[in-house]
């Protein structure tokens, strides 16, 4: 059974993504769900850039008065992660990332709506699998009992899980715009775009 999870444990996670991200693009009460999933996704990246403030400032607490904490470096790492990757599902899905534009930004039309769905479809496959690849490191990781290699011993698959779950709120988001753009929808800053563009 612990074989058969390790194997296809992680592409069915990537096929439910999947799945809730075609019902965000086409139904509009799953389309609510991605847009409160993602704000709370924005939340609890808040909450570990918070959490990584807070750590770093225990760290130079216990250093000045002589007391040695376990860890904190390993923890503020693990939550640095974390919060990248939910603050990127967040961004993402209100179409506030940055975008490199010195290519893309210059065509209009169908080369322009061309050039967004092939990005979007690279896009996509990259964050299915950072998706699958995060979710099967955190099965291998509670398979073996890993842990990690500095004094606190955490198990590091309770770590991971917060990375794997940011990586499958990014992958639905990118997925859901995807299918979007594919349906006709709007690809986004196309009137900011050109008008650089024609300024230029």
């Amino acid at each position: 059974m612990a074989d058969f999870i390790l194997d296809y444990g992680p592409l069915a996670a990537v096929f439910a993504a999947g799945g809730f991200a075609l019902a965000a693009a086409t139904a509009p009460a799953a389309a609510r769900a991605a847009a409160g999933l993602y704000r709370i996704c924005g939340l609890i990246g808040a909450c570990f850039l918070i959490l990584i403030g807070l750590l770093i400032l225990l760290e130079i607490g216990s250093r000045a008065a002589g007391v040695y904490v376990p860890g904190l470096k390993a923890y503020a790492g693990y939550s640095m992660a974390a919060s990248a990757f939910f603050a990127f599902a967040y961004t993402f899905g209100h179409r506030a990332h940055i975008r490199m534009s010195a290519i893309i930004g210059r065509l209009t039309g169908r080369a322009r709506r061309v050039a967004e769905i092939w990005c979007l479809a690279a896009a996509s496959f990259v964050t299915g699998f950072v998706c699958w690849y995060a979710v099967k490191l955190v099965a291998v990781s509670w398979d073996l009992e890993d842990v990690s290699e500095s004094t606190d011993r955490m198990l590091l698959w309770i770590p991971q899980t917060a990375l794997a779950l940011g990586s499958t709120v990014l992958f639905i988001c990118v997925l859901h715009r995807f299918i979007e753009v594919l349906r006709g929808g709007d690809i986004g800053d196309q009137r900011s775009a050109d008008a650089m563009a024609t300024a230029e």
